[in-house]
């Protein structure tokens, strides 16, 4: 077979292969985040609470000043950048509803969990990844201890519900801060503002914010655990886990973020 007729079955091989490992890696790491997704329900009736308590405090109460300052900081792009359009078409009594529309809808949960994923994702698969290289994940195995029990199960709840207590603080300071850029910015009236906002906002939107926000903090807390319990070697190990955990977490946020904007779009129309 001369040079030029395996060329053309080279060039096939090649992206089919590439095809193929990441099929093989998309179905691991699924099955993956499915048996910890299910360990972790078998493991919520023994719950350590110490634990859980300790990680609402890691990442809840600790990511609240991160979690603040990207709130303001949304609110008020989404002003700049809905300000552009409102001045254009002259609807600047509808600035209210589009900059409360992006941050609820859209903007803010989004924001909100490739934040979190790269520091409670990242900081829960380092440790998880410690854990697991060092041996003590495997100690509490050895007597007879369940650590989905110990350490998972209370992770995985406490990053839940510290993403849907965060979502309520970044809503409202968001939206506060859109009012006040608003004024100070595009001159409006901050009871043009929030007049448009309470009368073109309905709880459905806000209630499409908390779900993909719930939705972005589980996948979130099953990614990074998924990832740093399957870390193998030394230290390189544990930062490997926490750059996986970030890149596989954001992944999986955008992925669910149109699979959720498509769905709560058809719910609502």
């Amino acid at each position: 077979m001369s040079v030029d007729s395996r060329l053309p079955h080279a060039l096939v091989e090649g992206p089919v292969r590439g095809v193929g490992a990441f099929t093989l890696e998309l179905a691991r790491s699924l099955g993956a985040i499915a048996l910890v997704a299910a360990r972790t329900v078998l493991g919520l009736p023994r719950l350590e609470r110490r634990e859980l308590v300790r990680a609402l405090v890691q990442f809840g109460y600790d990511s609240v000043p991160l979690a603040m300052a990207t709130a303001a900081l949304a609110g008020v792009i989404v002003v700049l950048q809905s300000g552009l359009y409102i001045q254009r078409f002259g609807a600047r009594a509808f600035l209210g509803w589009a900059a409360g529309y992006g941050v609820l809808w859209e903007f803010g949960p989004l924001l909100l969990g490739l934040i979190m994923s790269a520091r409670i994702g990242a900081r829960n698969a380092a440790e998880l990844a410690l854990l697991q290289v060092g041996g003590q994940i495997e100690g509490l195995r050895g007597i007879g201890l369940d650590p989905f029990a110990i350490l998972v199960a209370p992770r995985v709840v406490a990053m839940e519900l510290s993403m849907l207590a965060l979502s309520t603080f970044t809503f409202l300071v968001a939206i506060v801060f859109e009012a006040v850029a608003a004024y100070f910015m595009l001159d409006l009236p901050l009871r043009v503002f929030f007049g448009t906002f309470a009368q073109m906002l309905g709880a459905l939107d806000l209630v499409g914010g908390v779900v993909k926000v719930g939705t972005f903090g589980l996948a979130i807390s099953l990614v990074s655990t998924a990832v740093g319990l399957s870390a193998r070697g030394g230290a390189r190990a544990v930062g490997q886990a926490a750059a996986s955990a970030v890149v596989r977490g954001c992944a999986a946020i955008f992925v669910l973020d149109l699979l959720l904007t498509l769905a709560l779009a058809g719910w609502m129309s």
